[in-house]
């Protein structure tokens, strides 16, 4: 569905929830409702009609953009080229995750010390690759969805395993909101896939939470990382200890 025609759809769906009809509509901006009907079946509407609709609507123009901007459709993941891009440049992989938590240029020029300059070329950068949509004054609309996750043994997803992870664990997790559980347990193949549904779902409730606390202030939202890992695993110590016929 292309821009014009999705701006449309929202918009038609904002009339029908105001329950303001193609008739009211075409008496309000003084056109016959047949006019109103075709203008809406082109797919196509200048700037200046739509927002003419919207005022005669009494439906913000601003929450139509927003919501054409939202149903657009969004990736679960980067390609392999994506991230091994996002690893070539120094400071790209940071700005990425900023982004990722919906950081404004000032937020992070206020943490990092990046200069308003390199944030505009990273932001570029990011466009570039199609992970934002960069906006004037430097705003940005995310191209993932909230369901993004990296790539399984992606480039980025191996950074990690390879500098960030003990760096992680080397917390006591013992701060406000903060745990860590390593729980093993012998299941059967349908019982593991069910729990990694569950954890599906976890990430989903994260993502839920992070959107609905965006409204928040700054100062009042920290920084957490939900780093989750299941599989058929033992310790490599346990193991060397085990009978020959059972490994």
């Amino acid at each position: 569905m292309s821009s014009p025609e999705l701006l449309l759809q929202v918009l038609r769906t904002q009339m029908r929830t105001a329950g303001v009809t193609y008739k009211m509509l075409a008496e309000r901006i003084g056109m016959s409702e047949s006019s109103v009907k075709r203008m809406f079946g082109q797919q196509d509407m200048a700037l200046s009609r739509l927002a003419q609709i919207c005022k005669a609507a009494g439906v913000p123009m601003e929450d139509v953009l927003r919501g054409a901007a939202d149903a657009t459709p969004q990736t679960d993941a980067l390609t392999l080229t994506q991230e091994k891009a996002l690893l070539a440049h120094p400071h790209l992989l940071l700005m990425a995750i900023c982004c990722l938590g919906h950081w404004t240029v000032e937020q992070v020029l206020e943490t990092y010390t990046l200069t308003e300059p390199e944030c505009i070329m990273l932001l570029a950068e990011l466009d570039r690759l199609g992970v934002i949509e960069l906006k004037p004054l430097n705003r940005y609309r995310l191209r993932v969805s909230n369901a993004f996750r990296w790539l399984p043994d992606g480039p980025v997803q191996q950074f990690f395993r390879d500098h960030a992870v003990s760096d992680y664990f080397s917390g006591s997790f013992d701060g406000a909101g903060e745990t860590l559980l390593c729980l093993p347990a012998r299941l059967s193949l349908p019982s593991a896939q069910e729990l990694v549904g569950r954890i599906q779902q976890l990430a989903g409730e994260l993502a839920r939470l992070h959107q609905g606390d965006r409204k928040l202030a700054p100062g009042d939202r920290d920084g957490f990382t939900l780093l989750v890992g299941f599989r058929s695993w033992e310790f490599a110590a346990f193991t060397a200890l085990r009978r020959a016929e059972t490994r």
